[in-house]
């Protein structure tokens, strides 16, 4: 491994990691609001609870699995 790996290595993995969860949010977020407004037109926003929800637990799991891998 080199220094600049050393160095930034961990920063990279953490900022890659976040931005994956904020996109991931973001299309749970955009998706529930098209499923529960647009195309099934439910006036209760179902959707748009349940798909945020499950991207965190998923993303969750990820970050879990991630952190629990042995370093190479």
């Amino acid at each position: 491994m080199s220094k600049q790996e050393g160095k930034y290595g961990n920063s990279v993995r953490y900022m890659s990691l976040a931005t994956q969860w904020m996109v991931m949010l973001l299309l749970a977020f955009w998706l529930g609001w098209q499923l529960d407004f647009k195309w099934i037109a439910w006036k209760l926003p179902v959707f748009l609870i349940i798909l945020p929800l499950l991207s965190l637990s998923f993303s969750l799991w990820k970050l879990i699995k991630e952190f629990n891998k042995p370093r190479k």
